[in-house]
């Protein structure tokens, strides 16, 4: 998917909400800096994390908007989220499986504030995509889980939908041997298993259950495969420790599910609960945000294509069965599934 695959509705969908954060630039500046992000969303080696994917979050964001106090700026976050991408084996072992969001933050504060973005709405984007670093939006900060949510949304995916997810991220790191793979995905998925909670926000929370019953089956996958595989050889380091290690990265910092180095631990509620609230971002009165707003209008994303239109409508249910090697978990209702990618 190019630039010019790329649906109509989405550019209209950048210029509408860099219009609602008070960016001063004209349209032609706003809808040029918005095919560049596309541009980058494209590259050929972008197997999983690509405009697809983009999409799906942008969706998903969308679907937890009425929580939001300021979806624009939610969904800016994640248009730049993981706008700087490298899946070569040392960035994917050393950079969240190659998404590098303190270079995407930058990127965003730079060609942001080029656009007219008022800076203390700059600074609150940057802030967010910096959250995703390591998933651990403070309880206070409804945006940031919102935006975490929407991150790790297609967990929950429908199971075809799942494996075919797998599929895609094991073909964007295809040069990374068989072993170092599996293990990094199995320390992964543990860790996302070991978490107390994968959703933070209210609404995120009803798809809790679809993203466990993913997770476990696809850890009983691996499980299975590791034991058919060469053992390492004594004397072989593993590359997901000595690559980050050389790097001066956090070995800890992951991209929750989508990367190759260890996910970070999920931070206890008490430290949570410590952090300073972040104050909010003020905008122009006609921009207030959908929550200020009867759902409807900018809640509700009126740039999206028409099946994507209604929030509330119940979609209908898929009757074809799943021709995957996945365990099918028990139906959930229709609007307990996110948006997949």
């Amino acid at each position: 998917m190019g630039v010019i695959d790329a649906p109509q509705w989405v550019l209209s969908a950048w210029r509408r909400s860099l219009e609602a954060v008070g960016a001063t630039a004209d349209r032609e500046a706003i809808e040029a800096r918005g095919e560049a992000l596309i541009g980058r969303w494209s590259e050929p080696d972008r197997i999983h994390h690509n405009m697809k994917r983009l999409i799906g979050v942008l969706a998903r964001v969308d679907e937890l908007a009425p929580e939001t106090h300021h979806p624009d700026i939610v969904r800016i976050a994640a248009w730049y989220h993981g706008a700087v991408f490298n899946a070569a084996a040392r960035e994917a072992y050393a950079h969240r499986g190659g998404v590098d969001e303190a270079a995407s933050a930058a990127l965003a504060r730079t060609e942001l504030t080029e656009l007219g973005v008022p800076e203390k709405v700059v600074n609150r984007i940057a802030e967010l995509i910096s959250v995703l670093a390591r998933h651990a939006a403070p309880a206070t900060d409804i945006d940031a889980q919102a935006l975490c949510d929407a991150d790790l949304g297609g967990l929950a995916s429908e199971p075809q939908k799942y494996e075919a997810y797998r599929r895609e991220v094991r073909e964007e790191y295809r040069h990374i041997p068989q072993r170092d793979y599996v293990e990094a995905r199995l320390r992964i998925v543990t860790k996302l298993l070991g978490r107390t909670h994968l959703f933070r926000s209210p609404l995120g929370r009803d798809w809790e259950d679809a993203a466990r019953e993913n997770l476990n089956a696809e850890l009983a996958r691996l499980t299975s495969e590791l034991a058919t595989l060469p053992p390492r050889a004594e004397d072989e380091p593993d590359p997901s420790r000595a690559d980050v290690a050389r790097s001066g990265s956090d070995p800890d910092a992951d991209d929750a599910g989508f990367g190759l180095s260890d996910q970070a631990p999920e931070p206890r509620d008490s430290e949570r609960a410590t952090r300073t609230a972040v104050p909010d971002v003020d905008l122009p009165p006609e921009r207030a945000p959908a929550s200020d707003r009867s759902r409807g209008t900018e809640g509700t994303w009126p740039n999206r294509p028409p099946s994507m239109r209604s929030a509330d409508a119940e979609p209908e249910e898929d009757e074809a069965q799943h021709e995957t090697s996945l365990s099918r978990p028990p139906r959930m209702p229709a609007r307990q599934r996110p948006t997949s990618d």
